[in-house]
């Protein structure tokens, strides 16, 4: 399996049929080791998660280990998956049930988060970075950031 190491991101704008285009300096290389073949699914932190194919297989692996106590985990992960491909425009389609329970509408913000993308309504997204700072920083941080 590829190894990918994704970080940052642009804030895009979703099209008209819910489609967005996959910034070039990640298109370049999801096309070139795994054909633009993706999958997108809801992910736990209220975004959707936008996995290399390989990445995703491998997660899926895992899910399917775990026990039958976690089946509501596996459920929102496994069950809202879609298979997606970048197209011939650099653009891959957000179907719109994920759209809606993401609360994507337009402004996304396109977040490369080690071997995936997150993808966030950008409100929604502010938000939460707001509350995650409000709450200060985590003592394992203390000393290994600037600040």
């Amino acid at each position: 399996m590829p190894s990918f190491a994704f970080r940052g991101g642009p804030v895009l704008t979703l099209d008209a049929k819910g489609r967005l285009t996959v910034p070039s300096r990640y298109r370049d290389v999801l096309v070139s080791t795994v054909g633009g073949q993706m999958v997108i699914s809801k992910n736990h932190a209220g975004c959707l998660a936008l996995y290399p194919r390989p990445v995703w297989d491998a997660f899926e692996a895992e899910l399917a280990r775990l026990p039958m106590k976690h089946e509501g985990w596996r459920r929102l992960y496994i069950g809202s998956a879609t298979d997606v491909e970048i197209d011939g425009g650099s653009r891959v389609l957000v179907p719109p049930e994920l759209r809606a329970w993401a609360g994507l509408e337009r402004d996304v913000v396109f977040m490369g988060v080690g071997d995936k993308f997150e993808l966030w309504d950008k409100a929604r997204y502010e938000a939460g970075e707001a509350l995650t700072i409000a709450a200060g920083l985590p003592e394992e941080l203390q000393n290994k950031v600037s600040g």
